[in-house]
Protein backbone atom coordinates (compact mmCIF):
# COMPACT_ATOMS: atom_id res chain seq x y z
CA UNK A 1 0.00 0.00 0.00
CA UNK A 2 0.89 3.61 -0.66
CA UNK A 3 2.25 5.38 2.39
CA UNK A 4 0.75 8.84 3.78
CA UNK A 5 3.62 11.14 1.75
CA UNK A 6 2.73 8.89 -1.14
CA UNK A 7 -1.08 9.45 -0.69
CA UNK A 8 -0.34 13.08 -0.47
CA UNK A 9 1.29 13.41 -3.32
CA UNK A 10 -0.74 11.88 -5.43
CA UNK A 11 -3.90 13.87 -4.16
CA UNK A 12 -2.13 17.32 -4.22
CA UNK A 13 -0.77 16.62 -7.69
CA UNK A 14 -4.11 15.05 -9.04
CA UNK A 15 -6.10 17.84 -7.73
CA UNK A 16 -2.88 20.85 -9.46
CA UNK A 17 -3.80 18.74 -12.90
CA UNK A 18 -7.63 18.67 -12.50
CA UNK A 19 -7.85 22.47 -11.87
CA UNK A 20 -5.66 22.69 -15.62
CA UNK A 21 -7.76 20.46 -17.01
CA UNK A 22 -4.49 18.83 -17.70
CA UNK A 23 -4.87 14.23 -17.84
CA UNK A 24 -2.09 12.19 -16.45
CA UNK A 25 -2.72 8.25 -16.00
CA UNK A 26 -1.67 6.60 -13.21
CA UNK A 27 1.48 5.34 -14.11
CA UNK A 28 2.41 8.86 -14.91
CA UNK A 29 1.28 9.77 -11.50
CA UNK A 30 3.91 6.95 -10.22
CA UNK A 31 6.56 7.92 -12.36
CA UNK A 32 6.29 11.55 -11.01
CA UNK A 33 5.85 10.54 -7.47
CA UNK A 34 9.39 8.39 -7.74
CA UNK A 35 11.01 11.86 -9.26
CA UNK A 36 9.95 13.26 -6.64
CA UNK A 37 11.78 11.46 -3.88
CA UNK A 38 14.74 11.43 -6.09
CA UNK A 39 14.47 14.91 -6.13
CA UNK A 40 13.89 15.30 -3.17
CA UNK A 41 17.02 12.63 -1.61
CA UNK A 42 19.64 14.59 -4.46
CA UNK A 43 18.89 18.47 -3.28
CA UNK A 44 20.05 17.62 0.12
CA UNK A 45 23.92 17.73 -1.46
CA UNK A 46 23.04 19.20 -5.24
CA UNK A 47 21.70 22.32 -5.62
CA UNK A 48 18.41 21.40 -7.73
CA UNK A 49 16.29 23.55 -6.25
CA UNK A 50 15.41 26.24 -3.89
CA UNK A 51 16.84 25.41 -0.52
CA UNK A 52 13.95 25.33 1.73
CA UNK A 53 11.07 24.82 -0.83
CA UNK A 54 8.50 22.80 0.71
CA UNK A 55 6.48 19.56 -0.95
CA UNK A 56 3.85 21.96 -2.02
CA UNK A 57 5.68 24.37 -3.72
CA UNK A 58 7.76 21.69 -5.32
CA UNK A 59 4.71 20.26 -6.72
CA UNK A 60 3.23 23.41 -7.67
CA UNK A 61 6.41 25.38 -8.90
CA UNK A 62 8.35 22.29 -10.65
CA UNK A 63 5.80 19.50 -11.84
CA UNK A 64 2.79 21.09 -12.26
CA UNK A 65 4.32 23.99 -14.22
CA UNK A 66 5.93 21.64 -16.05
CA UNK A 67 3.09 19.64 -17.06
CA UNK A 68 1.42 22.90 -18.25
CA UNK A 69 3.31 21.72 -21.89
CA UNK A 70 1.81 18.69 -21.94
CA UNK A 71 -1.47 19.58 -23.89
CA UNK A 72 1.01 21.03 -26.55
CA UNK A 73 3.10 17.60 -27.00
CA UNK A 74 0.19 15.06 -27.23
CA UNK A 75 0.94 14.32 -31.11
CA UNK A 76 3.24 11.23 -32.48
CA UNK A 77 6.78 11.56 -33.14
CA UNK A 78 7.21 14.53 -30.43
CA UNK A 79 11.08 15.24 -29.92
CA UNK A 80 11.37 17.89 -27.33
CA UNK A 81 14.78 19.93 -27.18
CA UNK A 82 14.57 21.42 -23.51
CA UNK A 83 17.92 23.82 -23.40
CA UNK A 84 19.27 24.52 -19.48
CA UNK A 85 16.86 22.44 -17.93
CA UNK A 86 18.49 22.36 -14.72
CA UNK A 87 16.68 19.08 -12.77
CA UNK A 88 14.32 18.35 -15.84
CA UNK A 89 12.37 21.05 -15.59
CA UNK A 90 9.73 20.63 -17.98
CA UNK A 91 11.32 18.27 -20.04
CA UNK A 92 12.12 15.39 -17.94
CA UNK A 93 8.85 15.78 -15.89
CA UNK A 94 6.95 16.13 -18.91
CA UNK A 95 8.34 12.61 -20.44
CA UNK A 96 7.83 10.87 -16.98
CA UNK A 97 4.27 11.82 -17.94
CA UNK A 98 4.03 10.52 -21.18
CA UNK A 99 7.07 8.47 -22.42
CA UNK A 100 6.38 8.13 -25.69
CA UNK A 101 7.95 11.63 -27.09
CA UNK A 102 11.51 12.03 -27.21
CA UNK A 103 13.32 14.43 -25.37
CA UNK A 104 16.69 15.85 -25.74
CA UNK A 105 17.90 17.34 -22.42
CA UNK A 106 20.72 19.98 -22.52
CA UNK A 107 22.68 20.95 -19.19
CA UNK A 108 26.15 22.06 -18.64
CA UNK A 109 26.28 21.37 -14.48
CA UNK A 110 27.94 18.10 -14.64
CA UNK A 111 26.39 17.16 -11.41
CA UNK A 112 23.16 17.73 -12.36
CA UNK A 113 23.71 15.77 -15.79
CA UNK A 114 24.48 13.00 -13.51
CA UNK A 115 21.21 13.44 -11.41
CA UNK A 116 18.79 13.47 -14.62
CA UNK A 117 20.62 10.20 -16.10
CA UNK A 118 20.16 8.82 -12.49
CA UNK A 119 16.22 9.81 -13.05
CA UNK A 120 16.31 8.31 -16.45
CA UNK A 121 17.69 5.27 -15.22
CA UNK A 122 15.42 4.94 -12.25
CA UNK A 123 12.04 5.28 -14.26
CA UNK A 124 13.04 2.86 -16.71
CA UNK A 125 12.82 5.98 -19.62
CA UNK A 126 13.71 5.61 -22.95
CA UNK A 127 14.20 7.70 -25.73
CA UNK A 128 16.21 10.29 -22.89
CA UNK A 129 19.16 12.21 -24.24
CA UNK A 130 21.46 14.37 -21.83
CA UNK A 131 23.73 16.49 -23.48
CA UNK A 132 26.47 17.95 -20.85
CA UNK A 133 26.59 21.42 -22.93
CA UNK A 134 25.29 24.76 -24.04
CA UNK A 135 22.95 25.25 -26.70
CA UNK A 136 25.45 26.68 -28.74
CA UNK A 137 27.48 23.65 -29.38
CA UNK A 138 27.12 22.61 -33.35
CA UNK A 139 28.89 19.02 -32.68
CA UNK A 140 26.36 17.99 -30.26
CA UNK A 141 22.92 19.81 -31.08
CA UNK A 142 23.23 20.22 -35.11
CA UNK A 143 21.09 22.51 -36.49
CA UNK A 144 19.48 19.87 -38.56
CA UNK A 145 18.49 17.83 -36.04
CA UNK A 146 15.09 16.34 -36.10
CA UNK A 147 13.85 18.22 -33.26
CA UNK A 148 9.56 19.23 -32.95
CA UNK A 149 9.45 21.23 -30.36
CA UNK A 150 12.20 23.22 -28.40
CA UNK A 151 11.46 24.74 -24.67
CA UNK A 152 13.21 26.53 -21.79
CA UNK A 153 12.69 27.76 -18.36
CA UNK A 154 16.18 28.74 -18.21
CA UNK A 155 15.76 31.60 -20.74
CA UNK A 156 13.78 34.38 -19.44
CA UNK A 157 13.71 36.38 -22.74
CA UNK A 158 11.34 35.85 -26.03
CA UNK A 159 13.92 37.73 -28.52
CA UNK A 160 17.19 36.51 -26.87
CA UNK A 161 15.32 32.50 -27.04
CA UNK A 162 14.42 33.00 -30.28
CA UNK A 163 17.34 34.40 -31.97
CA UNK A 164 19.30 31.49 -29.94
CA UNK A 165 17.30 28.67 -31.58
CA UNK A 166 17.25 30.43 -34.88
CA UNK A 167 19.42 28.13 -36.26
CA UNK A 168 17.21 24.75 -35.51
CA UNK A 169 15.66 24.45 -39.03
CA UNK A 170 13.62 20.99 -39.16
CA UNK A 171 10.75 21.69 -40.90
CA UNK A 172 7.67 22.61 -39.05
CA UNK A 173 9.56 23.23 -35.72
CA UNK A 174 7.59 24.82 -32.36
CA UNK A 175 9.75 27.49 -30.28
CA UNK A 176 7.50 27.28 -26.58
CA UNK A 177 8.30 30.53 -24.35
CA UNK A 178 7.02 29.65 -20.67
CA UNK A 179 6.83 33.19 -19.59
CA UNK A 180 5.14 35.40 -16.74
CA UNK A 181 2.54 38.15 -16.40
CA UNK A 182 4.73 40.00 -18.52
CA UNK A 183 4.76 38.21 -20.98
CA UNK A 184 3.18 40.69 -23.59
CA UNK A 185 5.10 43.80 -23.10
CA UNK A 186 8.34 40.94 -23.43
CA UNK A 187 6.44 40.26 -26.44
CA UNK A 188 6.57 43.97 -27.89
CA UNK A 189 9.86 44.03 -27.26
CA UNK A 190 10.27 41.45 -29.33
CA UNK A 191 8.76 42.44 -32.71
CA UNK A 192 12.11 43.15 -34.62
CA UNK A 193 13.40 40.24 -33.82
CA UNK A 194 10.48 37.99 -34.88
CA UNK A 195 10.72 39.87 -38.47
CA UNK A 196 14.10 39.57 -38.71
CA UNK A 197 14.02 35.68 -37.90
CA UNK A 198 10.28 35.44 -40.09
CA UNK A 199 9.16 33.72 -36.68
CA UNK A 200 5.34 34.22 -36.20
CA UNK A 201 3.64 33.18 -32.83
CA UNK A 202 0.60 30.46 -33.55
CA UNK A 203 -0.59 30.14 -30.19
CA UNK A 204 -0.80 31.69 -26.86
CA UNK A 205 -2.34 29.43 -23.97
CA UNK A 206 -3.16 31.40 -20.67
CA UNK A 207 -3.48 30.42 -17.27
CA UNK A 208 -2.67 30.61 -13.25
CA UNK A 209 -1.13 27.75 -11.09
CA UNK A 210 -3.64 26.17 -8.80
CA UNK A 211 -2.36 27.34 -5.15
CA UNK A 212 -0.80 30.60 -5.80
CA UNK A 213 -2.79 31.86 -8.98
CA UNK A 214 1.11 32.70 -10.45
CA UNK A 215 0.46 34.03 -14.03
CA UNK A 216 1.60 31.44 -16.68
CA UNK A 217 1.63 31.83 -20.43
CA UNK A 218 2.88 29.54 -23.17
CA UNK A 219 4.07 31.35 -26.60
CA UNK A 220 4.03 29.15 -29.39
CA UNK A 221 6.41 30.57 -32.29
CA UNK A 222 7.04 28.71 -35.84
CA UNK A 223 9.09 29.72 -38.75
CA UNK A 224 6.03 29.21 -41.47
CA UNK A 225 7.62 32.11 -43.21
CA UNK A 226 11.42 30.67 -43.37
CA UNK A 227 12.84 30.56 -46.84
CA UNK A 228 16.50 29.19 -47.48
CA UNK A 229 19.06 31.70 -46.73
CA UNK A 230 16.45 33.57 -43.70
CA UNK A 231 17.96 34.47 -40.49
Amino acid sequence: MADKKQDLFIVKLRQGLAALAIDVNDTGIDRLYRYFLELKKWSTRVNLIAKGSTDDQIIENHFLDSLTLLPLLLEKNVHLLDIGTGAGFPGLVLKAAFPKMTITLVEPRLKRVSFLRHVARTLELTNVTVQACRVEDENVLPGDAPYTHITSRAVTDIAGFLDMTARFNNPGLEVICMKGPKWSEELDGARAVLEKLHYVRTATFSHELPVSRAERTLLVFSREKYSEGAG
